[in-house]
């Protein structure tokens, strides 16, 4: 005969207290380290745009207090190896790059970052006869590749 046994809520809760007991805190950190590096990077690297804008609502409670601007959306923009430098910490403005889009259409310019924001990216481009001007915004979904120029 098989015999169940009844766990009630404070079981559960002193299980809980004596597994917390033996964790200690820069074990906590390390996990959490590892979960952003393995888990959260990577998801942003790779999600939908409105799945990043969904995040970054609720960024506070996923990352902690870590600003979305520079965490989320670099992290997105770094599935695009060029425009993204681990050390600045957003996107790279220095080389001029070329980004081809979904539809085919490749534009030209430098990437700004302070006009790129929440997965659109804009550039600066230098068109003959026009001067500079902006170009786009483009969604990071429309981004197929980018290259430096």
């Amino acid at each position: 005969m098989k015999v169940v046994k009844h766990v009630t809520g404070h079981d559960r809760l002193a299980e809980n207290r004596e597994l917390a007991a033996e964790v200690e805190f820069s074990g906590l950190v390390a996990s959490r380290r590892e979960w952003i590096d393995t888990v959260l990077k990577p998801w942003c690297r790779t999600a939908p745009r409105r799945e990043l804008l969904a995040a970054e609502q609720e960024w506070v409670d996923i990352a902690g207090r870590a600003d979305p601007h520079k965490t989320l959306w670099p992290w997105a923009w770094s599935r695009f190896p060029v425009l993204y430098v681990d050390d600045l910490g957003g996107l790279e403005e220095s080389y001029r790059v070329t980004v081809t889009l979904r539809d085919g259409s490749q534009h030209t310019g430098y990437p700004d970052a302070r006009r790129s924001v929440r997965g659109q990216l804009v550039l600066l481009g230098d068109l003959p006869g026009d001067g500079l001007r902006d170009l786009g915004p483009w969604s990071i979904d429309d981004v197929t590749s980018v290259a430096r120029a």
